[in-house]
């Protein structure tokens, strides 16, 4: 699912250097662009909006006065000229506060940012209600590129050194991130950790051993602490 998002900016030129620098993430879709926050407010009603690019310093209302009057607000990037309202931004509990002219590095910080926050949110919304089957996909940031990974295309997750590599059917990643907290956000019925060093997708599991499992060909060791509970989720 892609992640729709909208612009509010009555400055042309800003609009087009966001959609700019947006246009190089594949899986975010830009839904509107508005010259004020009362165009905005119609789409926020009718669709489900998960990041809104804002101005502050707009005809009408304020940007940070629309985002004040909105109850349930999606994640919010400032983009402004005016850096004396940070503190303001960020007490309003927004994803990063953007100063114009925004360059494409800066940019990727704020979308690293928000996927970090969106990530954050997904795993403790499934784990609070017990359905992390749901999910479909998580996002992986290998070095400064952020990749929308599906689920059903992983293989199996490997501990590296200070880093987890996700190996999956197409290509392997090679992630910051912790085993356990990959763990704690995949959903156990479709993923096991196997050994201290591996978290295996059950779906892609062609064989196994006492002391191993096979994915694509490849012999993945089943550490002891681990053994019961991997063979009871092959159902052996």
């Amino acid at each position: 699912m892609n992640t729709k998002c909208i612009i509010i900016d009555d400055e042309p030129l800003a609009i087009k250097v966001i959609k700019s620098h947006l246009s190089k993430f594949d899986f975010v879709e830009v839904v509107a662009e508005c010259k004020n926050a009362m165009q905005a407010i119609e789409i926020l009603k009718n669709q489900n909006i998960n990041l809104m690019f804002l101005d502050i310093n707009m005809p009408k209302i304020t940007g940070l006065e629309f985002l004040k009057s909105l109850p349930h607000p999606p994640y919010v990037i400032i983009t402004t000229a005016y850096r004396e309202y940070a503190l303001d931004g960020f007490d309003l509990d927004v994803v990063d506060y953007l100063l114009k002219p925004i360059s494409f590095e800066r940019f990727l910080k704020a979308i690293n940012k928000f996927c970090e926050r969106q990530e954050k949110s997904n795993c403790l919304n499934k784990t609070e209600t017990n359905k992390k089957e749901d999910i479909s996909y998580i996002f992986v940031q290998d070095g400064k590129t952020i990749y929308k990974v599906q689920l059903d295309k992983i293989l199996f997750l490997e501990g590296f050194g200070e880093y987890v590599k996700i190996n999956t059917l197409e290509k392997t990643f090679l992630s910051r991130k912790t085993m356990a907290e990959y763990e704690s956000c995949l959903s156990k019925n479709q993923f096991i950790r196997a050994h201290k060093s591996f978290i295996i997708s059950l779906s892609q599991v062609s064989g196994f051993t006492a002391s191993t499992v096979i994915i694509k060909g490849k012999e993945i060791p089943i550490g002891r602490t681990y053994k019961e509970v991997v063979l009871n989720s092959l159902n052996y």
